[in-house]
């Protein structure tokens, strides 16, 4: 059995975020035998606390850290068993574990995520400099290749220049090669 979920999450003080866990089974979830707890763990040291179990139905854990704040979103007939925390606060930050169990599974699934608690909402990316940058580089290349196309026309047309004088020169007078006029053959 694989479970998936985010390893960090973000969430804004006070808001409600949902802390997402999916797993694969070979076998369709039967609620008799399929199990799933959550818990919580303020610090790696620290002891785990169930919160949110699953046998046969959902049975939410009335944990005073956080109250009636926890409510179940998923559906583990379609292999979901996330849930929404609602006005979230900074003690809710830590790591929550999410354990499903799906017999005939042998191996019981562990996900976990780490809740970040932010107090304001993080600055939006500005992109305005990679466009002027851009912009810049792209202008730059296109005076190069224009000025290298110019350069190339100049060459090819001195070129046609002096092609074209020496075909005159050659047929105004046949030389021997030595600058002597051609008296034909002897």
């Amino acid at each position: 059995m694989e479970v998936m979920a985010p390893p960090i999450i973000n969430a804004l003080n006070g808001s409600s975020v949902k802390l997402s866990c999916t797993f694969n089974s070979c076998y369709k979830v039967e609620n008799k035998q399929f199990s799933l707890n959550w818990t919580y763990q303020e610090c790696s040291n620290c002891s785990e606390e169930l919160f949110l179990q699953f046998r046969t139905k959902i049975m939410n854990k009335q944990l005073d850290r956080f109250g009636n704040r926890v409510e179940f979103t998923g559906n583990p007939a379609k292999y979901d068993v996330s849930f929404t925390l609602k006005n979230v606060q900074l003690e809710d930050e830590g790591t929550y574990n999410c354990y499903v169990l799906n017999p005939p599974d042998r191996h019981r699934g562990h996900g976990k995520i780490s809740l970040k608690v932010l107090t304001k909402e993080p600055p939006k990316a500005d992109s305005t400099v990679a466009v002027i940058v851009g912009a810049s580089v792209g202008g730059f290349l296109a005076v190069v290749i224009l000025v290298l196309m110019v350069v190339k026309c100049v060459r090819r047309k001195k070129q046609q220049r002096l092609n074209t004088d020496d075909q005159k020169t050659e047929e105004e007078g046949k030389t021997d090669g030595e600058g002597n006029p051609d008296e034909g053959t002897k």
